[in-house]
């Protein structure tokens, strides 16, 4: 399947339902705002709860939105009954992050039948101003059983 092509209504499905069931994503505030094949987005909204001390994002959650958006498009090629889990990632953060959200997007890069590679980007989004805030890449797990 081609990255970035439109999806089963079923995957959509699966990818939904697991995000669902993240109580980090859901303690941070984080959607889901894009699922295509290998390509997933998730939005994070600014709350004061998420800075560091000098008022940007705290890197955790930048790192945690990062992580399971690149997740989330490995497992978008993965077949029923399999689930994903981070093999490791390494995130350079280049910009302070601050702006109204967030947004992490992975990208399948080299998809495996066991290992799958992603890239990972972060964007602040202040109004119309989109400043890149963090980019990494990630090793991804397929495993059997459904999550």
């Amino acid at each position: 399947m081609e990255i970035g092509a439109e999806l089963d209504g079923n995957v959509i499905r699966r990818v939904r339902d697991s995000f669902n069931r993240q109580g980090l994503m859901a303690h941070l505030g984080a959607e889901i705002a894009g699922i295509r094949a290998g390509l997933v987005t998730l939005t994070l909204p600014f709350r004061p709860e998420l800075t560091q001390q000098h008022g940007y994002f705290h890197a955790g959650g930048s790192s945690a939105i990062a992580d399971t958006a690149g997740g989330y498009a490995a497992y978008t090629l993965f077949p029923e009954g399999s689930a994903v889990l981070t093999v490791e990632f390494k995130l350079n953060l280049i910009n302070p992050a601050r702006g109204e959200r967030l947004e992490a997007v992975g990208r399948v890069i080299k998809p495996g039948r066991t290992l799958t590679v992603c890239q990972l980007d972060v964007r602040a989004v202040d109004g119309a101003r989109r400043t890149h805030v963090a980019t990494g890449m990630q090793t991804l797990i397929r495993v059997e059983g459904s999550a």
